[in-house]
């Protein structure tokens, strides 16, 4: 454990206007240890707090939190700021069952004002923050100035600039701090990540411009238009003009964002004169004062569980492939055959698998940043230019995108290729990562063909079928994490649009079951067969168009029927349920039930957990069926 003697003393943010500026930067170092050693214990995002622990620092010092609403974009950088808001003693139970948060959230703390997960709504809801001020909200306690801390990758969405653009109008004071590390998951990509490099690349033009900076408020009042004259003759000058400013902010930096002194200054500066919006562009290393993350490709963006000397993760050994990377192998395995082919995701290629799709195809990868909803607008683009675009994007991010998905892909029918990885509950990221709607809010689009490999193999054939087919846009999803070790197709088949497949036939319950919850079904089922109890087992493959005469036939051979998915109320059971109405199937006695995950969003804990508070494991599963056919249990099962 690290010596922490001045971070043992700190018990909440007013414990840091204590503190003189020396013990400020020694707290500072005692924060990035005690970050080091909590993630090291607990896996999680280490990278990006590590780049902002001196920032932390200062913004505690100087604003009065939570009066002051901090607001951090993404929050996955926030574990220094869970340690110094009284959640120190809970660290070590960070993204777990019954534990802190891996993101800011408005129920854990008065500290977190508002919670985050995704990125760029940083600037919005500061925003939303200074405007209530000004209109009288929360009046106790009244609230002060709204901070928001984004990244030079978040800035790159469309969201950020809306936010800028409207914030600039209104000219209330407000503070936006760029944390500028010239890196988000991956390698920042785009034009805004080429203008910011080029706002610091002179540095000797820079320090003129610090020297004008600092001594512009030491003279006096009558020389002070000129200096601003000069001032922003040498922005011109040097950088073609401030885009920030055009948009309404006056624009400060960059500045050494490990600096803390230099950060104390400007933020009590700006803290006691602002009375405009401000926007500081401070400059940090990801990963900064840990030599094995500041070594690493993602500057340690992600880590599992780690040794603190070393940083050697301690990953367990793996008897099968992940799904991400069969789903990128297999879609290089066909941009083999078709040239046509080529790849589309947001910031996201590592997670994705599609880095490893670049690497063979570099001419055919594009990384839009983060910006979900110009990447499908794009892909509709491509399709309609004769190309086969997959977008891959997680689940929760492609919902940013569904007015595109809606307006742009599905009204006009082009054939854009959505993989959506992680669906369904993802484990240590919570809530606000669980694939929990895209079967919904896919599948109601007209047009549309929505897919759930129930293992790697079937991914496979999927990959294979979504290159194939020409006809409107079609999806497939697939979880987060490893595959169940079938044996693997050398290159996929193409499935028959719309057709299920039969697992194992047998009496009076069948069970219809869409994605990866088939494994722990056939566990439920192995369970019944001790009470002689045989059931139907059915995989429909596809949600919609639904094989009608698979539902059809299991409907009448059978005196009920039970469907089983990885997804919200809504998706697939509904769709299901519709079309027995239709056929007025009900009408004859049939025993209908739904597995969806419930009407509640569920917190972070391993998987298997998660899924056991939604009832969907395969105890669960067994129960159902034993209801559903009114033969008594004879106890729980753990």
């Amino acid at each position: 454990m690290p010596q922490t003697p001045l971070l043992d003393k700190v018990t909440s943010p007013a414990d840091l206007k204590r503190m003189s500026d020396r013990e400020l930067r020694q707290l500072a170092d005692e924060l990035r240890a005690e970050t080091i050693a909590v993630v090291s214990e607990t896996g999680g995002h280490l990278g990006a707090g590590l780049g902002v622990v001196e920032l932390t620092v200062a913004l505690h010092a100087v604003f009065d939190t939570p009066r002051d609403r901090l607001i951090w974009d993404v929050s996955h950088q926030s574990y220094p700021h869970k340690i110094l808001t009284g959640r120190r003693d809970r660290m070590r139970t960070l993204r777990q069952k019954d534990g802190l948060s891996g993101f800011t959230k408005r129920s854990e703390s008065p500290y977190d004002p508002f919670g985050a997960a995704h990125s760029s709504t940083s600037i919005s809801a500061a925003l939303g923050f200074t405007m209530a001020r000004e209109l009288g909200g929360a009046p106790d306690p009244a609230l002060g100035d709204a901070i928001a801390v984004i990244g030079d990758g978040a800035i790159s969405a469309g969201m950020a600039y809306e936010a800028l653009n409207n914030a600039g109008h209104l000219g209330r004071r407000m503070f936006v701090i760029l944390n500028d590390n010239e890196m988000s998951i991956a390698p920042p990509t785009g034009a805004m990540s080429s203008y910011l490099s080029r706002l610091y690349a002179d540095k000797p033009v820079q320090d003129i411009k610090h020297a004008v900076k600092n001594a512009f408020s030491l003279l006096p009042g009558p020389f002070q238009e000129g200096a601003r004259r000069a001032k922003d003759l040498l922005k011109h000058v040097t950088v073609g003009g401030t885009l920030f400013e055009e948009l309404g902010f006056n624009y400060l930096g960059p500045i050494d964002g490990h600096d803390l002194d230099q950060l104390l200054w400007v933020l009590r500066t700006l803290r006691d004169r602002a009375d405009e919006p401000m926007l500081i562009h401070v400059l940090t290393k990801k990963g900064k004062g840990y030599a094995p993350a500041e070594g690493a490709a993602d500057r340690g963006h992600a880590r599992a569980k780690f040794d603190m000397v070393s940083g050697k993760q301690h990953k367990a050994p793996s008897n099968a492939p992940s799904y991400t990377k069969v789903f990128a192998e297999a879609l290089i395995t066909e941009a083999r055959h078709d040239d046509k082919i080529v790849a589309v995701t947001a910031a996201m290629p590592d997670g994705t698998g599609l880095d490893l799709f670049a690497r063979q195809f570099p001419n055919r990868m594009f990384d839009v940043a983060i910006a979900e909803q110009h990447g499908v607008t794009f892909c509709a683009g491509l399709a309609a230019g004769g190309m086969k675009p997959f977008c891959a994007m997680y689940s929760t991010f492609l919902q940013r995108g569904y007015d595109q998905v809606v307006h742009d892909v599905a009204i006009q029918r082009l054939p854009v290729r959505f993989a959506i990885d992680r669906a369904g509950l993802v484990g240590a990221d919570g809530a606000t990562h669980a694939g929990s709607f895209d079967v919904a809010f896919l599948a109601n689009l007209p047009g549309m063909v929505v897919m759930a490999a129930a293992d790697e193999a079937e991914l496979v054939h999927m990959v294979a079928t979504a290159a194939a087919h020409d006809d409107g846009p079609i999806a497939f999803r697939f979880p987060r994490g490893e595959g169940t070790g079938v044996e693997m197709p050398e290159r996929g088949q193409v499935l028959e649009i719309g057709k299920g497949r039969m697992i194992r036939k047998g009496a009076r319950v069948a069970i219809l079951s869409f994605g990866t919850r088939l494994a722990e079904v056939l566990l439920a089922c192995e369970s019944l067969a001790a009470r002689g109890i045989t059931p139907t087992v059915a995989d429909a493959r596809f949600a919609k168009p639904l094989d009608r005469d698979l539902i059809l036939q299991l409907a009448a051979e059978h005196e009920a029927l039970i469907t089983i998915e990885e997804g919200a109320i809504g998706g697939f059971g509904s769709h299901v349920a519709q079309l027995l109405a239709e056929e007025g199937v009900f009408d004859t006695g049939l025993k209908y039930r739904s597995m969806v995950l419930p009407d509640t969003f569920i917190d972070q804990a391993n998987p298997h957990d998660m899924y056991a508070s939604a009832a969907m494991n395969a105890p669960d599963i067994e129960a159902r069926i034993l209801s559903v056919l009114g033969v008594a249990q004879l106890g729980k099962r753990a």
